[in-house]
C-alpha cells in the first residue's frame, strides 16, 4: 500500500481532532506560545474546510449563548473605539479578539471527535502537562537562578495559570472516574502543585485552593467513608511535601508581600510590585471615570497609565493592561465592554450549573467541572492579572470553554465528507 494512502486512511478527522486536543492540554505550561499557534492553526484550517463544505456549523444553546457573549464583548471594544475616534490606532490592538472570535469555527470542529476519547486525552494530557510544568520550573528555579520559574510560557504568572488548570483537569479527572489510575494523575497533580508554587503567583496559588475544592465539592457524591479517609490522608501527605520542597519561596513570597505592604502604607511606596498594582488601580480607576460608558479604547491603556503614574506617584512607568481584567476592560470600553466581559463568565458557569444540577452523567458533569474550574481560575488569577488579551491564556480559555462546553451539553456531529 502507498505511504501515502496508508497515511490519509489513518488520519482521519477524528484522529486529527485527537492529536490536536493532546497538544492544546499539554503545550501551554510546557511549550507556551505553541498552544496559541496550535489553535489557531487549527481553526483556521477549519474554517477553510467549512467554506469548501467538508464541515458544518454545530449550533446549540449553549454554543450559541457562549459565542454570543463572546462577540458582544469584541463589539463593545470595537465600539469604544469607534466612539473615541482611535479606530486607525486600534486597529493592531483588534488582533487578540481573533481568539475570542474562533470560538464557533473551534467548537463545531472538535464537536466530532468522542466525548469519552476527549475527556481522556485532555486529562493525561494536562497530567504530562504538569511534570514536564514541575521539570521546567526546578530547572529554572535550582540551576538556571530565576526567582519565579516562567516554565515555557515565558511569564511566571501565565505560567501559573495554565499549569493551574492543568493540576485542576488531573483531579477532576481522578474524581469523576473519566481515567481510573487515579494514583499517577494524583502524582501528576502534586507535581503541578510544585510547580505552581515555583511560579511565585499567589493569586493562582488562592485561585487553585478555591477550585480544588469546587472540583470536590461537585463530586462529593462518589465519596463514600472510606475514600474520605483516604482523601484526607492524600491531601494531609500532599500538603506536607509540597511544603516541605517549597518551603524557602512560600517564605520568601510571603515576607515580599507583607514588606510590600509596610512600604505601601507606611511610605506611600509604589515602585514595589504592590505598589504598582495599587498604584495601577487607581490610575485605573481615575480613567474610568473620566469616560465611565465607553471607556478610552484599547490603544489607551499605557498611555493612560504613563501619564497616571506621573501625575499621581512622580513615576515612570506605563503598563498596556491595569492588572485587574475587568478595570482594564472598564479602562477600555468602559460599563459596556466590562458588562460584556463579564457576561462570558457568567453564560459559562450557567451552563455549567445547569448540567451539574441536572445530569447525572459523568461525562457531562466532567465537563461542567471544567468550565466551573476555568471560570474560578481566570477570574481569580484576573484579578491581579491579566483576564485576557494574552496570546496563551485566550487560547488556552478556548480550548477549555470549547471543550468544557461540548462534553457539558454539546452534540457529537458527524464531519461531511
Amino acid at each position: 500500500m502507498n505511504p501515502l494512502t496508508s497515511l490519509r486512511r489513518h488520519l482521519t478527522a477524528e484522529q486529527v481532532n485527537r492529536y490536536f486536543s493532546i497538544a492544546c492540554f499539554f503545550s501551554p505550561p510546557v511549550l507556551g506560545s505553541v498552544v496559541s499557534f496550535v489553535f489557531h492553526g487549527g481553526a483556521l484550517w477549519s474554517l477553510v474546510l467549512l467554506a469548501a463544505g467538508r464541515r458544518r456549523l454545530n449550533i446549540g444553546r449553549p454554543m450559541l449563548t457562549t459565542a454570543i457573549a463572546i462577540y458582544a464583548y469584541c463589539a463593545a471594544q470595537v465600539l469604544a473605539s469607534i466612539v473615541n475616534g482611535t479606530l486607525r490606532a486600534d486597529v493592531a490592538h483588534f488582533l487578540p479578539l481573533i481568539t475570542l472570535l474562533l470560538f464557533p469555527i473551534s467548537y463545531s470542529t472538535w464537536s466530532i471527535t468522542d466525548k469519552a476519547t476527549l475527556a481522556r486525552l485532555a486529562v493525561l494530557a494536562s497530567a504530562a502537562a504538569c511534570v514536564g510544568a514541575l521539570a521546567l520550573a526546578v530547572v529554572q528555579y535550582h540551576w538556571i537562578g530565576m526567582l519565579r520559574a516562567e516554565g515555557g510560557a515565558g511569564n511566571p504568572i501565565v505560567f501559573a495559570t495554565v499549569t493551574c488548570l492543568a493540576v485542576l483537569m488531573c483531579l477532576a479527572g481522578a474524581l469523576s472516574g473519566v481515567e481510573k489510575a487515579w494514583k499517577p494523575l494524583t502524582a501528576a497533580a502534586l507535581a503541578g502543585v510544585v510547580a505552581t508554587v515555583y511560579s511565585g503567583s499567589r493569586m493562582v496559588w488562592l485561585a487553585l485552593l478555591i477550585a480544588a475544592v469546587a472540583v470536590l465539592a461537585v463530586n462529593r457524591e462518589r465519596f463514600t467513608r472510606s475514600n474520605i479517609r483516604r482523601l484526607l490522608v492524600i491531601a494531609g501527605a500532599s500538603g506536607l511535601l509540597t511544603a516541605a520542597i517549597t518551603f524557602p519561596i512560600l517564605v520568601d513570597r510571603t515576607h515580599v508581600l507583607f514588606d510590600d505592604w509596610n512600604a505601601l502604607t507606611t511610605k506611600g511606596d509604589h515602585s514595589t510590585p504592590l505598589g504598582l498594582r495599587v498604584g495601577l488601580w487607581e490610575v485605573g480607576l481615575d480613567a474610568f471615570r473620566l469616560a465611565p460608558f465607553f471607556g478610552h479604547g484599547m490603544s489607551a491603556s499605557r498611555t493612560l497609565s504613563t501619564q497616571g503614574f506621573k501625575d499621581r506617584f512622580g513615576l515612570s512607568q506605563g503598563f498596556n493592561h491595569f492588572h485587574n481584567g475587568f478595570l482594564t476592560a472598564l479602562v477600555q470600553a468602559g460599563l459596556v465592554g466590562a458588562l460584556a466581559l463579564a457576561s462570558i463568565f457568567v453564560v459559562a458557569i450557567w451552563n455549567a450549573t445547569r448540567v451539574l444540577r441536572f445530569s447525572t452523567d459523568p461525562l457531562e458533569r466532567f465537563g461542567a467541572t471544567m468550565i466551573v474550574i476555568t471560570v474560578i481560575t481566570y477570574l481569580v488569577g484576573g484579578l491581579a492579572g491579566i483576564l485576557v488579551g494574552h496570546d496563551i491564556l485566550d487560547s488556552t480559555l478556548m480550548v477549555f470553554l470549547i471543550s468544557g462546553t461540548y462534553l457539558a451539553c454539546g452534540r457529537t456531529i458527524s464531519p461531511i465528507r
